[in-house]
């Protein structure tokens, strides 16, 4: 499954940071909400997704689960698009 993942904004810290923006799968495009934690046990990252956005990727057959599993590894990985000002540094923990 290939998404690509666009952050529009980050609140927060690197301790806890709540994360907006959306993703795209074969053109289908859907908007996301995320909580990144880091330090204590390392990063996680937790995608939330709105019922009727769930609702539309199953009418289009897509795996909710698979979906959002996709999303949060894109996420904690790093394969995303910033917007510009925007910097790693500014929440990610090296």
């Amino acid at each position: 499954m290939d998404i690509k993942v666009k952050i529009n904004n980050i609140h927060g810290s690197q301790m806890a940071a709540k994360i907006t923006g959306n993703f795209t799968i074969d053109e289908h495009s859907f908007r996301f909400t995320a909580i990144a934690f880091g330090r204590i046990g390392g990063q996680n990252i937790g995608a939330k997704l709105s019922k009727a956005t769930e609702k539309e990727l199953t009418s289009l057959g897509y795996d909710v689960d698979e979906v959002i599993m996709n999303l949060q590894n894109n996420l904690l990985h790093g394969n995303l698009s910033l917007p510009e000002g925007l910097k790693r540094e500014s929440f990610v923990d090296d």
